[in-house]
């Protein structure tokens, strides 16, 4: 039980696969400058890594290794389309929004990530799980940097207006450069810098400095 746990809670901080892994971030700069888009984005990922890391891992001893990847992506795919469809027929102003980026993730390195690294080579209740905890490690991210746009590039969270604009008799002026893509690689960035800088464990060893090192042991 513990273990399981574990499964579901270390991704969202200790090893999340944005601030730690650096995977992922391609939806983090399109679908984050409205948090209704990034929260529906986080639910269709995290549904489809679920989905697809069970199926692997339920699968995993009957997969020829030389075509295991095409076996990956297509059942990824089929996934992404069921999704698609169904935010067609219910959601379809979102489904609009998201555009080509619910289909992108069949090439999302976190799920083809999981499914490689843990899926394959674990049963199919804890590939579940992990599945799920880095689904919510990745929405935690997303939701934050979409949260964060949202309300400083239009003064609104949700559609509701949390910070009343200029034109609209307040104070507030809207920052329109956190509509544009490049906002969200500051944010991605102070995030980063936050989390390792609370667990400094998370820091990578410098190349350099192993380098110099080396060079010192040879001399």
């Amino acid at each position: 039980m513990t273990r399981h746990i574990e499964l579901v809670v270390r991704p969202i901080i200790d090893s999340n696969p944005i601030t730690l892994q650096i995977l992922g971030i391609c939806s983090a700069l399109a679908v984050t400058t409205s948090l209704s888009t990034a929260l529906t984005m986080c639910a269709a990922l995290t549904v489809v890594l679920m989905f697809a890391n069970g199926i692997i891992s339920l699968i995993r001893n009957h997969i020829p290794p030389a075509i295991r990847l095409i076996i990956q992506i297509t059942i990824v795919a089929s996934l992404v389309i069921v999704i698609d469809q169904i935010l067609r027929a219910y959601a379809f102003e979102l489904s609009q929004r998201l555009s080509i980026f619910v289909g992108l993730i069949v090439t999302n390195c976190i799920v083809l990530g999981r499914i490689e690294a843990f899926a394959m080579r674990n049963a199919v209740w804890p590939s579940v799980l992990d599945g799920l905890g880095n689904g919510i490690g990745y929405s935690v991210i997303l939701a934050t940097v979409a949260s964060i746009r949202e309300l400083l590039g239009t003064g609104t969270l949700l559609g509701y207006t949390i910070l009343t604009t200029v034109r609209d008799g307040g104070w507030f002026e809207p920052l329109g450069f956190m509509l544009l893509a490049p906002s969200a690689f500051f944010i991605i960035g102070l995030l980063i810098w936050l989390v390792r800088s609370l667990k400094p464990s998370q820091i990578e060893q410098s190349e350099f400095r192993d380098l110099a090192q080396g060079k010192e042991m040879r001399s």
